[in-house]
């Protein structure tokens, strides 16, 4: 199977800055966000280990199909510095009636601790490109746990909204956690 790397939603499927590009998943990605997924489990809303298995399913059946959906629910994306893959997201629960969907994105967990920022900050200008520009959506969010209040500095720096703070809401190792929702509405 030739694994696609373009969205038919998008005009624009190449996004670039420098050294760095977003562009959509790649399939040689697999294994590396397999890894930062299982290594990242605590923030995520992942509940198993995933193995290989599951990648080259999930790749396979549920990815491959997104590239040629008219209205999918989600687009993913490989995040690269100099062409190697350092992260991965998208715009996930994408509601089309209501044109907004919610932000996602993993790193490297090696470059977490010093480059967190910097990454974050770069991933939302090319994320927000896609969600406003081109699928012209009208709002997109970032569900977070709260468990990464570094990561709330970075997206209200990038002009983000803290919406609303949902008490006790999922359960981290035995304890309730609350979820904290940013948002960015576009300016279009």
């Amino acid at each position: 199977m030739k694994f696609p790397n373009e969205y038919s939603v998008l005009d624009t499927n190449i996004f670039e800055n420098g050294r760095y590009k977003l562009v959509p998943i790649r399939y040689e990605d697999r294994f590396k966000i397999m890894e930062w997924r299982n290594e990242q489990m605590y923030h995520l809303r992942q509940k198993s280990t995933l193995t290989k298995e599951d990648q080259e399913t999930y790749f396979t059946k549920v990815v491959s199909n997104l590239f040629k959906a008219p209205k999918p629910d989600q687009l993913l994306f490989s995040y690269l510095e100099d062409g190697n893959c350092i992260g991965y997201g998208g715009l996930v629960h994408i509601n089309w009636e209501s044109r907004n969907a919610e932000v996602s994105f993993i790193m490297d967990t090696n470059l977490e601790k010093d480059y967190f920022e910097y990454h974050w900050s770069t991933y939302l200008s090319f994320i927000e490109q896609i969600a406003f520009s081109e699928l012209r959506l009208h709002k997109i969010f970032v569900y977070a746990f709260d468990l990464r209040p570094h990561l709330y500095e970075v997206l209200e720096k990038q002009q983000y909204t803290r919406d609303a703070r949902l008490p006790d809401h999922v359960i981290f190792q035995g304890e309730y956690k609350d979820v904290v929702i940013h948002s960015k509405i576009s300016s279009k």
